[in-house]
Order: structure tokens, then C-alpha cells, then sequence
């Protein structure tokens, strides 16, 4: 992450350090929630919040292998947050 890492300019390592913003913006809302009002989440938002916490194990391997991962994986991410956005169903 220094003026020295000549590897840290690469595009790959440039998409990583945002994605770990990314993610970390991910937890920090679920977070939020959790500590809101109820500070409980319903079984079904419960479930997409443990599954948006295990994203980074699916994104694995380098190169054109991580990018597949990659892109699978945020596939995925976007569509459990839109599942956790969702107000329970009453």
C-alpha cells in the first residue's frame, strides 16, 4: 500500500482495495439495522445478512479465475442486499 508497492497500481489490486470499501459499507448497513428500533432482523433478512457477511469466501483464486468469482459473487451481493432491504412482509 506504499509509494513502493509498484504491484499496488495494478488494476487487479486497485479493484480489490475498493471492494473491500464496498463490503465493508455492506456490514456496516446490516449493522445499523440490527441496532436499530427492533434490534432483531426477521428469519429471512437474518439469512441474506449471514450471506452477505460470507461474500468474500466465494471470491477466490487469481487473475481471469478471481474475476469469474468475482463477478458471480456480485451478482449474488446485489441480489441478497436487495433481499435484506426488503421491510419484513407482515
Amino acid at each position: 500500500g506504499t509509494a513502493f508497492d509498484v504491484f499496488g497500481y495494478s488494476e487487479e489490486r486497485r479493484e480489490e482495495r475498493a471492494l473491500i470499501a464496498e463490503y465493508r459499507a455492506s456490514v456496516d448497513e446490516i449493522l445499523l439495522e440490527l441496532a436499530g428500533a427492533t434490534g432483531a432482523l426477521d428469519p429471512q433478512r437474518l439469512k441474506a445478512a449471514l450471506e452477505i457477511a460470507r461474500i468474500p469466501e466465494q471470491i477466490r483464486g487469481f487473475g481471469h479465475v478471481k474475476a469469474r468469482h468475482l463477478k458471480a459473487a456480485r451478482q449474488n451481493w446485489a441480489a441478497l442486499l436487495t433481499q435484506f432491504r426488503q421491510p419484513a412482509a407482515t
